[in-house]
């Protein structure tokens, strides 16, 4: 690791460096948290921005993402559904605002969509601008086309995540490509869309796939940058998957590592958070700006009360928008 890494404001990491920062001992992991906190005080404050997720399109998905509950080859006894009952939307929606919670995030399963499905979506969208409230839609591949329609309905951000790594995406997923999700993101942002993209650690993945992603996010840049931690779900292939290797010390490192390499983005710890860093959240959100709560699509989650007493006990402030 270059010598100096503690003695600059924003080191610019080589793929070497950011490997040793995930081998990095534990007896030397305060060190590394301090370093990352440095990054997200200088960017972020003492804030949190709390996000709730609201499943609109439940399963039946075309897609053979090997996480996935709602994929096509998932046997998991989910709730299926074309669209979410529009009362729950806005019920989510009148939510966000009473809570003064930072963005509604609204994910549709499925990897296409027809115009006449993506202009109902944009109905709902302008109905839940009028409350000024912030969007983020994660919608699989859209037409150019589609993402004007969306972006005129006053959706600002849009999630696309990477996953995994160029490398070991095939693992994961054979139904599109890692560059598929990479064209994807830059049509979008080249329309003006903020982006959220992140991964996901704990699918079978090398130290060097997760620095690999999270050094394409570097090129990306995303406003947003959610990492997920494995939650095996019965009936997906992953299922049964090992994840004896998501220790709190090495989840902890992913995460200094993100904000390392793209500190000025939204650094949110999503799915995983209340079963990897249960004790340790202020270490967890002197690295992290961002979580959920009250859950993630097909799993549950931490309530908003018990979410905003997290947030306070460990020392820290929530507020409606961290950008």
């Amino acid at each position: 690791m270059n010598p100096n890494f503690y003695d600059q404001d924003d080191p610019i990491l080589s793929r070497e460096d950011a490997i040793a920062i995930l081998d990095t001992p534990d007896e030397k992991l305060d060190d590394l948290i301090a370093r990352a906190e440095g990054l997200r005080r200088k960017y972020k404050g003492n804030r949190v921005s709390i996000h709730i997720l609201t499943n609109a399109r439940s399963g039946n998905c075309s897609q053979d993402c090997a996480y996935c509950a709602q994929s096509c080859r998932s046997k998991a006894d989910i709730e299926k559904y074309k669209w979410v009952d529009e009362e729950k939307l806005y019920h989510d929606n009148d939510f966000v605002n009473e809570h003064h919670l930072s963005r509604h995030c609204i994910g549709l399963s499925g990897m296409k969509f027809t115009d006449a499905e993506i202009e109902e979506l944009a109905r709902r969208i302008r109905k839940m601008k009028e409350q000024g409230t912030h969007l983020c839609c994660s919608i699989g591949f859209l037409t150019e086309k589609q993402a004007k329609m969306l972006k005129d309905a006053g959706l600002d951000r849009i999630n696309h995540n990477l996953n995994s790594s160029r490398a070991y995406y095939h693992n994961i997923c054979t139904t599109h490509t890692f560059e598929q999700r990479v064209a994807n993101i830059r049509m979008l942002q080249g329309l003006g869309f903020e982006i959220c993209s992140g991964g996901i650690i704990g699918m079978g993945e090398s130290k060097e796939d997760v620095v690999d992603m999270l050094l394409e996010l570097r090129e990306i840049q995303p406003e947003a940058l959610p990492i997920n931690f494995l939650l095996p779900i019965k009936g997906t292939p992953l299922g049964d998957a090992d994840i004896s290797g998501l220790t709190t010390e090495y989840c902890m490192k992913v995460l200094c590592l993100a904000r390392l390499l793209v500190p000025k983005s939204d650094i949110r710890c999503a799915a995983g958070r209340e079963v990897y860093f249960k004790g340790e959240e202020k270490k967890l959100l002197s690295v992290v700006d961002s979580i959920f709560a009250s859950g993630y699509l097909t799993a549950g989650g931490q309530g908003i009360q018990d979410t905003i007493k997290t947030i306070t006990d460990a020392g820290f402030t929530y507020e409606i928008e961290s950008a």
